[in-house]
């Protein structure tokens, strides 16, 4: 097993120690791979998406003065059937989208939001 050697912000150490006592692991190494493959399952779920896809995007972030959100609505407004904006505490912004759209451009828009590093949480739920 390979070792490697990471940096995390305080607030991102809280997070480890959390999903650590949260899923009962005995150190942070089992919390790092706990992580990673419930990252894994997400992006694959992501990834396996065919065709056209209606849903529910949820999206938390701290970056209320921050205009990014609003362009990347600009951006695809072709696939945001309704869109919802509410504050939340600690100054984080809650934004929930219904969409519809062809698979391919969903998948743009999630990876467009992880690359960005600004999105606390990003889940889409599907309609069945």
């Amino acid at each position: 097993m390979a070792i490697i050697s990471i940096s995390l912000p305080e607030e991102s150490e809280r997070s480890l120690e959390m999903i650590q006592q949260s899923l009962g692991l005995s150190g942070r190494s089992e919390a790092v791979r706990a992580s990673i493959r419930i990252a894994e399952a997400e992006m694959k779920d992501t990834e396996e998406l065919g065709g056209e896809v209606e849903g529910v995007l949820i999206v938390v972030h701290s970056t209320h003065g921050d205009k990014w959100i609003g362009m990347l609505q600009h951006k695809y407004e072709g696939i945001i059937r309704t869109q919802l904006h509410s504050h939340l505490q600690n100054r984080k912004c809650l934004e929930v989208m219904i969409l519809s759209s062809d698979s391919d451009t969903l998948g743009s828009m999630i990876k467009e939001i992880y690359r960005m590093g600004k999105a606390d949480y990003v889940k889409f739920v599907r309609s069945r």
